[in-house]
């Protein structure tokens, strides 16, 4: 009597339940999708599982060593298996069959591996990617996400997340056995024009006219929150920087929000422009 469960673990049809255990953590360990990303390691991973959850059960494995892989219709487990399809619930088959309460979690699983304290309860989680304009990041927002499974929902970005930064949506992964895993979306932050980031400090370059870098003088600057009106003192250099205090971006950790700096780029005018005594005062009295 074919009795193809045994060859899933690859164990013999005498074994023990600790040469059972010890086989299942072996192949578990190496098929689990989050370690071997081989096409057919998940439905491996799900036959071995099955095997291990009738042969580790006393009352299921004396069922089945009584009627063998007749149970399957003749069929040896794997082709059985693969005949469910991609969708298959094994947690279904085995009550169907066996009776009581199946589940992989339940078959024995052992702790300090993937979610639910065992190799037996598959991944839920659900990865997704998303990419964000720069203001949102700076001062958080809504963005809205379709999942794989179809459904679109508004999530919360916090303000000042950084670029590859991940969120986790609790409850919108996928389900199993009554359980529902996360969805975990990277963050790409998208470059601004005006503003580059470095940590939770802000650098704008702004255009200062020659008249007031020489003597002084106000001008009007757009910052994230507004405009407002820069003093700028006499002799400003080229590259000069002034410090707006905490108009940068939040840190989510410490709560201190950064500073912004206003790089000065100083415009020269055309000198063909200038009234001609000033043209000729410049080239007389400018130092060379």
């Amino acid at each position: 009597m074919a009795k193809s469960l045994y060859e899933t673990l690859g164990v013999s049809e005498n074994a023990g339940a600790d040469e059972i255990k010890k086989a299942y953590r072996k192949l578990a360990r190496k098929y689990h999708p989050d370690i071997n990303k081989a096409p057919d390691a998940q439905e491996k991973f799900k036959e071995i599982n099955a095997a291990y959850e009738v042969l580790s059960d006393p009352e299921k494995k004396a069922k089945y060593d009584q009627f063998g892989d007749q149970m399957f219709g003749g069929q040896n487990f794997h082709d059985f298996a693969r005949g469910q399809g991609a969708g298959m619930d094994i947690d279904e088959i085995l009550r169907a069959m066996f009776g009581g309460g199946g589940g992989f979690a339940s078959g024995g699983g052992f702790g300090g591996f993937g979610q639910g304290g065992g190799f037996g309860m598959p991944d839920l989680d659900l990865q997704a990617s998303i990419t964000i304009p720069f203001m949102v990041a700076l001062k958080g927002g809504k963005h809205q996400i379709t999942t794989g499974q179809g459904e679109a929902f508004d999530i919360k970005i916090p303000a000042g997340i950084k670029n590859g930064e991940t969120l986790r949506v609790r409850g919108k992964g996928k389900s199993f056995q009554g359980q529902r895993g996360d969805l975990m979306i990277k963050v790409t932050v998208s470059p601004s024009p005006e503003y580059e980031r470095k940590g939770s400090d802000l650098y704008k370059t702004i255009d200062v006219p020659l008249k007031a870098a020489l003597f002084g003088g106000k001008i009007q600057v757009q910052t994230p929150e507004k405009e407002v009106s820069l003093k700028v003192p006499k002799n400003t250099r080229n590259g000069q920087k002034f410090r707006l205090k905490g108009k940068g971006f939040p840190d989510r950790k410490s709560g201190i929000t950064g500073d912004l700096y206003l790089v000065a780029n100083i415009v020269l005018p055309d000198s063909d422009t200038l009234p001609e005594d000033l043209r000729t005062a410049c080239e007389e009295k400018l130092p060379a």
